[in-house]
Order: structure tokens, then C-alpha cells, then sequence
């Protein structure tokens, strides 16, 4: 077992050492769970979900819309005018 200590600030807040963050394999923005149990308290990762990137990608330029379903209809509907056009430059 190996000890690695950390001050606490005045406001709470400890850095976790960088052997321990490697150990863990996190980073910024990574998170951290405390887990409390009957043999003391552990330092888990937290798993990204979905929710975690919400926002991360802008919409596309000069779209009416944010609305991921209506971008879905507006490209399939672009992609069957497109097919019509072709068609009927045969």
C-alpha cells in the first residue's frame, strides 16, 4: 500500500496528486466520486454519459434550426430533392 498526501484548503478543496489522477486515469474535465463504506472513503472515476457531452458540438452554420431532429428531416429531405433532380436529368 503507498501513501500520498494532500493539504486541504481553506476553502475545502485538495489537488489529487498526479500519481493518483494517472492511477485513476482522469483529467481535467474528468470527475471524481467519493465513495464512503465501511472501510473508509475511495476515489472512483466517474463514467461520461451522453448528457456529459450536450453542447460540446455547435449546430451547423447557417441552419434554421438547433433541433438535431428537424436537422435529420431537413438532410434527408435535401438528400431526396437531390435524388429527384438527378433523376430527372436523365
Amino acid at each position: 500500500m503507498r501513501e500520498i498526501v494532500s493539504s486541504v484548503t481553506s476553502k475545502g478543496q485538495v489537488t489529487i496528486p498526479s500519481l493518483v489522477r494517472r492511477h485513476l486515469g482522469v483529467g481535467t474535465p474528468d470527475k471524481i466520486a467519493f465513495v464512503i463504506d465501511d472501510d473508509g472513503v475511495h476515489l472512483m472515476p466517474v463514467p461520461l454519459t451522453l448528457d456529459d457531452f450536450y453542447g460540446s458540438v455547435p449546430a451547423l452554420p447557417g441552419r434554421e434550426t438547433v433541433d438535431f431532429e428537424d436537422q435529420i428531416t431537413e438532410a434527408m429531405d435535401a438528400e431526396a430533392d437531390r435524388i429527384v433532380r438527378e433523376m430527372g436529368s436523365r
